[in-house]
């Protein structure tokens, strides 16, 4: 009997949008960021049931919704949990986090660290437009100093977190930044995080309109983003500005803006590598705080740190496999019987 291989159908961006009606503000960054990850899941060659998205609470958090894949809108903050769970339990699944800055710095955020220190393979997308839009514009742990807010009305006293210095410190072993008003940029880190094999924290600047309209405005908008960012490639010098005229050097352990010419070349920059653990960090903090009337650096947008170290879910498996090689299967009534024996007279 002759057999007849079925080709698996292509997919498009189409097939990963549902019928539901997309419910977020005219003009939201959150419609950018599905359109891109609909673009580049048909290149992943995952099947969509075996994609599955997990979100908290927020605007971000109607993601599973929008998306032709498995999914659950869990609760606030623990999404990370969730998730985390779902990888012990079914590894073989391409499991993507949606959050937000107030959903996964704030009452998520102990969740976030450890999800990032056990190395899941994962990949958690947050995306900080520095306030609570769902709650209808209060402060974040993003929000700058002095912000004011329906509850900072006189100006935020908080220092903000930075989402990337945060998942450094968790030991996370992807770091990257991008942006809603950069399509083909944001595709690219969404492709690099999915191929990385370990925890994958991606923060996507996105513009609320409605309460923090602007907020990176600086980085996005024509006249101004070639000077204020700086983006990564492997390999390659830091060179930035409008006529690729600029760029950053080290002085000794200080990084410096210079000006190509006059004596001064692409030869002396800062050559990027993401493996450079200590440089990430430099990279990480480097950026404009006028407020402390610090010297002007552009804003980074890329990968900044990749390594490689054991996934949770494989030492989880292999510690299992190893035990009942030595012991044996366990028995869950023996168990749940315990040791201890109690006699009512």
């Amino acid at each position: 009997m002759s057999t007849q291989t079925v080709a698996a159908p292509v997919l498009t961006a189409k097939d990963f949008a549902t019928d539901q009606e997309v419910r977020w503000c005219p003009g939201c960054g959150d419609y950018s960021i599905l359109a891109q990850v609909q673009k580049v899941m048909p290149s992943l060659g995952i099947p969509k049931e075996n994609i599955v998205i997990v979100s908290g609470i927020g605007c971000s958090s109607r993601f599973p919704y929008y998306m032709n894949t498995y999914g659950m809108h869990s609760i606030h903050g623990r999404a990370t949990a969730i998730a985390s769970g779902l990888k012990a339990a079914r590894p073989e699944l391409s499991v993507w986090i949606v959050s937000g800055d107030g959903d996964s710095m704030s009452i998520g955020g102990n969740h976030t660290i450890h999800l990032l220190r056990r190395n899941f393979d994962v990949n958690l997308l947050v995306f900080n437009n520095q306030i609570y839009g769902l709650t209808k514009g209060q402060y974040s742990p993003t929000s700058e100093e002095h912000k004011i807010t329906k509850s900072t009305p006189f100006g935020s006293i908080d220092h903000p977190f930075n989402p990337l210095a945060l998942a450094m410190g968790a030991d996370a072993t992807f770091i990257a930044r991008s942006m809603d008003r950069d399509p083909k940029h944001l595709q690219s880190v969404l492709i690099r995080a999915q191929q990385h094999k370990g925890a994958s924290f991606v923060e996507i600047y996105q513009n609320c309109n409605i309460f923090n309209d602007g907020a990176f405005e600086i980085f996005t908008e024509k006249g101004t983003k070639q000077d204020t960012g700086l983006y990564l490639e492997q390999g390659q010098p830091l060179v930035f500005g409008a006529n690729k005229n600029k760029g950053i050097k080290l002085d000794g352990l200080k990084p410096v803006v210079v000006e190509l010419g006059n004596g001064v070349s692409a030869d002396d920059l800062w050559v990027h590598d993401e493996k450079d653990f200590f440089k990430a960090q430099m990279l990480i903090r480097m950026f404009d705080d006028p407020n402390k009337g610090g010297e002007f650096y552009p804003r980074p947008f890329g990968i900044f740190y990749q390594t490689e170290r054991a996934c949770y879910e494989d030492v989880m498996a292999m510690q299992i496999e190893e035990i009942i090689s030595t012991k044996g299967k366990g028995d869950l009534d023996k168990l749940l019987r315990g040791k201890e024996v109690w006699e009512i007279a």
